[in-house]
């Protein structure tokens, strides 16, 4: 049986810590910043936890990173 690849452009949206949670990127900080408050912004620079409903369709994206 071949061996399962991971999705190239989820590897670079998710990364796997070595306790095994999927951490991702909050969403809009990349563009129209100057309306958006210093705390909102600051905010954006810090990775979260997938949530654990997510975290089930994962295993099919990250074979080897979820052991």
């Amino acid at each position: 049986m071949p061996k399962l690849k991971t999705r190239s452009s989820l590897k670079r949206r998710f990364r796997v810590t070595g306790t095994g949670k999927i951490m991702r990127v909050k969403i809009g900080k990349s563009h129209l910043r100057r309306k958006k408050a210093r705390r909102t912004k600051r905010t954006y620079s810090q990775s979260i936890e997938l949530h654990p409903a997510d975290k089930k369709r994962m295993k099919k994206v990250f074979p080897a990173g979820l052991r």
